[in-house]
């Protein structure tokens, strides 16, 4: 399970030693690593809103790289890296014109393979807006949308405004009286009591739940208001 705020790295390396070596560099680095040996294997971080980024061997045991490449760019924009000991001019243009990041040649140095990806991180970060990552959604506020497994909900302007609402005081209740005042009552416009009752219960359909305990974003603080579980 993701801890706090650390960058998750999803490393795909059929080469056991080299995987491990990896995914104790870059653990000390203070990233946290998955691991796969296979394309099969990596396809489940494939559409994962926790990875931040891919570090992808081209040559793998039941396929290769690009395709996996090709796969994540269906569905997002998180940085690729390829890591692969064939320098081929034509292999490296292949893997930038999919849709990589980088591409870096076997053996390589630490110094080197770390700010390559301190620095697509960074322009990830910058590129990406202002995006909040939770469990398996991503909220997008500049565009006004949410995403669940990479699959976007049909998500109102006014459940919007509210998950917005809640995410900007996450660990607190909010009152339900406060979120009238911002979602409706700033238009002058007259609802029912229960108005927000029905809207929040359509939102958390729309959420979900995510983990093995099938953990909700959204707490209900009966007749006082709502939290988003931070």
């Amino acid at each position: 399970m993701r801890k706090g705020t650390e960058i998750m790295i999803a490393v795909v390396e059929d080469e056991k030693e080299l995987c491990e070596s990896l995914k104790l560099l870059l653990t000390e680095k203070g990233y946290e690593i998955v691991t796969a040996r296979s394309c099969d294997e990596a396809d489940k971080y494939i559409g994962n809103p926790q990875i931040d980024m891919f570090l992808l061997d081209v040559k793998l045991p039941d396929g290769n790289g690009f395709d996996i490449c090709r796969k994540i760019r269906k569905s997002s924009e998180v940085p690729v890296i390829f890591l692969t000991s064939c320098d081929n001019e034509e292999e490296i243009v292949t893997g930038l014109d999919i849709g990589a990041d980088d591409y870096i040649t076997k053996p390589f140095y630490t110094k080197e393979l770390l700010s390559r990806i301190s620095a697509n991180l960074r322009r990830s970060k910058f590129n990406a807006g202002n995006i909040y990552k939770k469990g398996d959604i991503v909220v997008d506020f500049d565009r006004y949308k949410i995403s669940r497994q990479g699959d976007g909900l049909n998500i109102s302007t006014n459940e919007f405004d509210i998950v917005r609402i809640l995410i900007e005081n996450k660990g607190r209740v909010v009152r339900r009286d406060a979120i009238y005042e911002k979602i409706w009552d700033i238009h002058g416009n007259f609802v029912e009591y229960n108005t927000l009752t029905v809207a929040m219960s359509r939102i958390k359909a729309k959420l979900g739940t995510y983990g093995e305990k099938h953990q909700q974003y959204i707490e209900t603080i009966r007749n006082v208001g709502y939290r988003w579980i931070d």
